[in-house]
């Protein structure tokens, strides 16, 4: 994936071998000081949906097992987490009705200017991208699963992706100007995507046809490049969730991303608990 040097990009530190660590165990080695006020803002991939007791706002599907808990109670930090699933940037200014749930709040409402610290991990939502990428591709590999029918025939659909790929990094960067304006002295972490679609190989966990699989990797790595190009332009923090995740891929023999249907807690083409402890460790590393 394209990276921009200058863009601090947190990866390569942890390895498929490593423990997790203890979730009790504090974490003193942060720069981040103890009882520092942490927001947390992002989709699906950030809320952690059904790894652990559900919280925060009702059709969020918002978990104590997602990578935000996990930091607070790692550096021992006072928490708002108002990731909610479906999030799109949008809805960081605007009210967002989660399915079965009520409105909740615009995410940036989260925020003051005595927060020191926030996380952002969205943008794939934008335009229902992602969730069509699952459905409109799932959907056509079911009459050619050995043959692109996605990439070739979808011209649409493929149109409708470059448009909002294109615009993800200005989106993303009046996030970040945004975030800035109503918490000018907080630590901003733009939070990547993990790789959840294999380099190589197919599996019955993706049903997507065969020659489709490149295009869904290819999709994650430029909605990662777009976050990270907004992270450098603002000046932000870019942890790169992609480097650290990939060939733990819904079809790796040690998934971090669940399938179609899941072996452990979690939720379809969504992180497992591991994944989450792997970005807890990266933002650990960033911060530090």
């Amino acid at each position: 994936m394209r990276r921009a040097a200058s863009v601090l990009v947190v990866a390569g530190v942890l390895l498929a071998g490593c423990s997790d660590p203890p979730e009790s165990k504090l974490d003193r080695s942060s720069a981040v000081p103890s009882g520092s006020s942490y927001v947390a803002l992002g989709d699906s991939y950030s809320a952690g949906p059904r790894l652990a007791p559900t919280t925060g706002a009702i059709g969020c599907e918002q978990t104590r097992g997602n990578y935000p808990h996990l930091l607070a109670a790692r550096l021992d930090l006072e928490l708002t987490d108002v990731t909610c699933g479906g999030a799109t940037t949008a809805d960081l200014t605007q009210s967002q009705t989660p399915p079965n749930g009520d409105p909740v709040p615009p995410q940036l409402d989260a925020l003051s200017r005595s927060t020191d610290l926030v996380t952002i991990g969205m943008g794939g939502n934008d335009g229902k991208v992602f969730s069509e990428l699952v459905t409109t591709c799932v959907g056509k590999a079911v009459k050619d699963r050995g043959g692109a029918p996605c990439t070739e025939e979808g011209a649409s659909f493929r149109a409708k992706v470059e448009r909002q790929l294109a615009k993800l990094p200005t989106r993303m960067g009046e996030a970040l100007t945004a975030i800035r304006e109503r918490a000018p002295k907080a630590r901003i972490v733009v939070v990547g995507y993990p790789a959840a679609f294999p380099e190589r190989g197919t599996c019955d966990l993706l049903p997507l046809a065969r020659g489709d699989y490149p295009y869904a990797r290819e999709f994650v790595s430029r909605v990662n490049d777009g976050l990270a190009a907004a992270a450098e332009q603002a000046g932000a923090t870019y942890v790169d969730v992609w480097a650290a995740t990939d060939g733990h891929d819904i079809c790796a023999s040690d998934p971090w991303v669940a399938g179609v249907i899941p072996a452990q807690s979690g939720l379809e083409y969504h992180p497992y608990a591991r994944e989450q402890s792997v970005v807890t460790d990266l933002l650990i590393d960033a911060l530090g």
